[in-house]
């Protein structure tokens, strides 16, 4: 086979995973709190002068493996992806049981029946047993949950629900419009956000319990709001038309690869012959 087909092959295979990538931004993108996913592509070579002195190659010398796979030196390669923690827009609701944050480093906790998550949707509500819970119904932690392991909880005769800039809340007595301190909402900093895995339902896995630093003063809670996605449709729509168009440009060169350089082949050897 032509290393040019190879090649061609190679990167359209790159654009359909880069196309993949842009059709899951492009269906969250009023998914509240959620971050667009991001692709790295570069080519083989990249690659190899990272690896080659690990190369398993006879004697494990430079001087061997330099020769190695040349031909797919070019060849197009999503070598990374990462998560695109920029902050999203904010939305004003009124609703008091929302709460965006305004640095993009922090998360909310939750937990979940996998464990404890991450997650920047604060568009939360109470369930019948008047504990704060995400919209799935998983339970939103307070910052002393990992000493206490209480949960967020309001009477139903709570008629007023407020929240100070760091998480702290306050509810009314009943009776009167006295507000009285109830939990703290969980605001945490990953050691790098980078290292968080998505998992769906817009949670993320931290990579250890202990990476996670509890921000009692994070100044970042904004209650009656919401953060929208990241994600830019018009953007994402002209990376989806270029991907587009550059799968259709490598097709166009893997037919004339297969199709016009062989036949061009044979009939010169046809005439030699």
């Amino acid at each position: 086979m032509q290393s040019g087909y190879y090649s061609a092959a190679g990167g359209m295979v790159t654009q359909f995973n880069r196309l993949d990538t842009i059709a899951n931004n492009l269906a969250n993108v009023n998914t509240t709190g959620f971050k667009k996913d991001k692709n790295i592509i570069g080519d083989f070579l990249r690659l190899y002068k990272n690896a080659r002195d690990e190369l398993p190659l006879q004697n494990s010398t430079k001087e061997s493996a330099k020769f190695y796979n040349r031909s797919m030196d070019r060849v197009p390669q999503i070598t990374d992806r990462y998560t695109d923690f920029s902050l999203g827009n904010v939305e004003k609701t009124d609703n008091p049981l929302d709460f965006s944050l305004s640095q993009d480093s922090l998360f909310f906790a939750v937990k979940t029946p996998n464990g404890i998550r991450l997650t920047r949707d604060g568009s939360f509500t109470l369930n019948d047993q008047g504990i704060l819970v995400t919209k799935q119904g998983y339970e939103v932690l307070p910052s002393d949950y990992f000493e206490s392991k209480n949960n967020i909880h309001f009477n139903a005769e709570d008629a007023v629900i407020q929240a100070d800039k760091n998480g702290q809340l306050y509810n009314s007595v009943a009776g009167s419009a006295q507000l009285i301190q109830n939990s703290m909402l969980m605001v945490v900093n990953p050691q790098n956000p980078q290292k968080l895995v998505k998992e769906g339902n817009n949670l993320f896995i931290p990579q250890s319990l202990d990476s996670l630093h509890v921000k009692q003063e994070s100044g970042s809670v904004m209650q009656g709001f919401i953060e929208k996605s990241n994600v830019n449709p018009i953007n994402e729509m002209v990376a989806m038309i270029e991907a587009n168009r550059l799968v259709g440009m490598y097709q166009k060169a893997m037919d004339s690869q297969m199709n016009d350089l062989n036949r061009d082949a044979i009939e010169k050897v046809a005439r030699n012959n």
